[in-house]
């Protein structure tokens, strides 16, 4: 729930517990959970904001991409919304607002567009790596992307494979803490690539042969966490490197990180520590707002009401493989 750019209320409605039985997310599973969670979570948000439904100036919900069954339940519903309010809807590209989730922050959260400049993004999640040249609000520009495997799958696979649960990325950034990133040499796919893209299955799958060929590293707990560093390492050096290039490349002064692998505290710090080095002003989604939540869509939604840009029709199909453009 947003209002004048200031966040009145936020409910996140986790199903980490109950997918990590499962060892992944099961379609079927959080489809049902969307159905089971969406009409209290609202009602919640509308109570915690002191806000009536027939305050709401226009209603938002993601359009994609993502899974298609889970999706169709948040479009409907805010769909069937703005019908019955007869208000404007927007269908909000879920890339779209992780890229300017990093200009919103403080206590309450509040938008800060005030502070935009021109910047080079970096979109990195479980199913998505993205590089992104954002010459100003509203005017961004796809540089590259995943060619195989996004870095947080990668994160979470090479988890898997060290014998960790699910979901493994955040266990595995807590073994790295006193590993040595430099114990085992993995490589770096497309570090040195003349693009702006990215491929991790390649450190997949060396990690899955070196596990084959030296299966006492996983059982040593210092071995370990020496190993969960190495991978650690290799991940966050593509992205760092990649983005920081694309930076100087296109000669911006700002550099802004989002999508749930930010949380990582590895990539965090080597971001702050390289864009110090090079002069650039860093902006980082604040952990909050790193994961999928409401706040950052309806951040957007309200900027797009704003500058008078076109609701979406309120018969608009869900795009579950919508790229960002």
């Amino acid at each position: 729930m947003v209002r004048d750019g200031r966040v009145l209320a936020a409910v996140v409605a986790s199903q980490g517990t109950l997918h990590a039985e499962y060892g992944g997310v099961v379609p079927e599973l959080a489809t049902r959970e969307h159905l089971r969670n969406w009409l209290p979570l609202a009602r919640c948000v509308l109570a915690q904001a002191g806000v009536l439904p027939g305050e709401l100036a226009a209603v938002a919900a993601t359009r994609g991409p993502g899974l298609p069954n889970a999706l169709m339940v948040g479009l409907r519903a805010a769909q069937a919304i703005a019908f019955a309010l007869e208000r404007p809807f927007f269908g909000i590209h879920h890339h779209e607002a992780h890229l300017y989730s990093p200009w919103i922050g403080g206590e309450p959260l509040r938008a800060q567009f005030e502070q935009f400049e021109p910047n080079v993004s970096l979109i990195v999640s479980g199913g998505h790596t993205l590089l992104v040249h954002v010459a100003a609000e509203g005017q961004h520009r796809l540089l590259g992307g995943t060619v195989d495997d996004a870095a947080g799958e990668c994160f979470d696979k090479t988890a898997k494979l060290i014998g960790l649960p699910y979901p493994g990325g955040p266990l595995l950034d807590q073994l790295a803490v006193g590993g040595d990133p430099a114990a085992f040499p993995f490589p770096r796919p497309l570090l040195n690539e003349p693009n702006d893209d990215f491929s991790f299955s390649g450190l997949k799958t060396a990690v899955r042969y070196f596990l084959r060929d030296h299966p006492e590293v996983g059982r040593d707990p210092a071995r370990r966490r020496d190993l969960c560093a190495s991978v650690q390492a290799a991940i966050v050096d593509v992205l760092v490197t990649k983005t920081l290039r694309a930076a100087r490349r296109l000669g911006v002064r700002c550099v802004t990180a989002s999508g749930g692998v930010t949380c990582n505290r590895a990539l965090r710090g080597r971001l702050a520590a390289e864009c110090a080095e090079a002069g650039l002003r860093l902006r980082l989604a604040e952990p909050r707002l790193c994961t999928d939540n409401a706040a950052m869509v309806a951040v957007l939604a309200e900027r797009l009401l704003r500058r008078g840009c076109a609701p979406t029709p309120l018969d608009a199909e869900m795009l579950p493989s919508w790229e960002l453009t």
